[in-house]
C-alpha cells in the first residue's frame, strides 16, 4: 500500500475529503520526524512506537577504493510495535496469503 492507497481509502471510510486527510497525515509525518529529530520519542497506545535507536561508532570499509573508513556514532529512527499489534499481525490469516500473492507476482 502506498500514500496514496492509504488516502483514498481513510477518505472513503471516513467521507473527508482526499486532500484533508492528506494534510492531516503530513502533519503527523512530520511532526513524528520533528520529535525524533529533538530527541522525543512517540508513544502510541495500542499501534506502537516511534523511537531513535543510538547505532555504535564503527569502522567501515570503501570497497571501491579498499579503504577502511570510521563511521562515528548516530541515532536511527525506529518503530516498536505494541504488544496487541503484533498479536492482531500474527494471528491474521490475511497476512501470509497476501504474501504469497506477492511472491507470485514477482515471478
Amino acid at each position: 500500500m502506498r500514500k496514496a492507497d492509504l488516502i483514498t481509502q481513510i477518505s472513503d471510510k471516513t467521507g473527508i475529503p482526499k486532500v484533508d486527510v492528506l494534510v492531516t497525515l503530513e502533519t503527523m509525518f512530520k511532526a513524528v520526524k520533528n520529535s525524533l529529530a529533538s530527541g522525543e520519542n512517540i508513544y502510541i497506545r495500542g499501534f506502537g512506537s516511534f523511537i531513535t535507536k543510538k547505532r555504535a561508532a564503527k569502522i567501515g570499509r570503501n570497497i571501491k577504493k579498499n579503504v577502511a573508513v570510521e563511521i562515528p556514532e548516530h541515532f536511527i529512527p525506529a518503530f516498536k510495535p505494541a504488544k496487541e499489534f503484533m498479536l492482531e499481525i500474527k494471528t491474521s490469516k490475511n497476512v501470509k496469503e497476501s504474501s504469497e500473492k506477492d511472491d507470485e507476482s514477482e515471478d
